[in-house]
């Protein structure tokens, strides 16, 4: 059974979140929060699986983003538990901050419905599932040259140097990485991202992939275009 933490001191605002988790999942377990200090008590006492968050808690403006911290802190360098953050404060301001330190995504209030969250709760529920259900992923084998943790950004690392992503750059990259040698197709990674489900929305993000890996070696060349069908990530470099 999933296990996840909803802190929000609006009461109607953290049941209207909660009845849409269990809409989306029945069988999950869902622990209402309502102030920082017990959030964080939750946190040490409790695995979550997931955590949604607001930011600002009663008088505590960034009380969220001390949460954030302490899950990272009990979390260690490995198996992050995910939080997704819906808050008030702009979003332009705030997605940058709560992405720096490791949120998975940023939802505005007012500016998203129902279908957005659940879809994105949705989302982080299959990759926690998919982790767990792999005692080492492919992914993430010490031997590798690239190791992913598709939780945490700032956890990509080519052949020990970290490689700058976005989260959703991340897992274009986790999904090309694990079908390595095969056509990953754009309907394929078109089920990773969150919106702009486009072939060119695809290419910019897989442009911004191989940016961030020359940054570190300018030979780099192991990501193939496929025309007219998608990416794959060669078993041998080119260059």
């Amino acid at each position: 059974m999933f296990k996840v933490a909803v802190i929000e001191d609006d009461i109607p605002t953290s049941n209207q979140l909660k009845s849409w988790i269990e809409a989306a999942k029945p069988e999950i377990r869902v622990d209402q929060w309502f102030s920082r200090d017990e959030a964080e008590a939750a946190i040490a006492r409790e695995h979550y699986d997931a955590v949604v968050l607001d930011i600002e808690l009663g008088r505590e403006r960034h009380a969220g983003v001390a949460i954030i911290n302490a899950i990272n802190k009990a979390g260690g360098d490995s198996q992050g538990t995910p939080v997704l953050v819906v808050s008030a404060m702009p979003a332009a301001i705030y997605r940058s901050i709560m992405k720096a330190l490791d949120a998975w995504d940023y939802l505005q209030k007012t500016s998203f419905g129902e279908s957005d969250f659940i879809d994105t709760f949705l989302d982080i529920l299959r990759t926690v599932k998919a982790r767990n259900g792999r005692a080492e992923p492919a992914a993430t084998r010490p031997c590798d040259d690239l190791s992913i943790d598709p939780l945490r950004q700032g956890a990509t690392l080519w052949r020990g140097q970290r490689v700058n992503l976005p989260l959703t750059a991340q897992r274009i990259l986790l999904a090309l990485y694990e079908h390595k040698g095969q056509v990953v197709s754009y309907e394929q990674l078109f089920e990773v991202v969150k919106s702009g489900r486009n072939r060119d929305n695809i290419r910019k993000h897989v442009s911004t992939i191989r940016e961030a890996f020359r940054e570190l070696d300018e030979k780099f060349d192991a990501i193939e275009n496929v025309p007219m069908r998608g990416f794959r990530w060669a078993t041998e470099e080119r260059g």
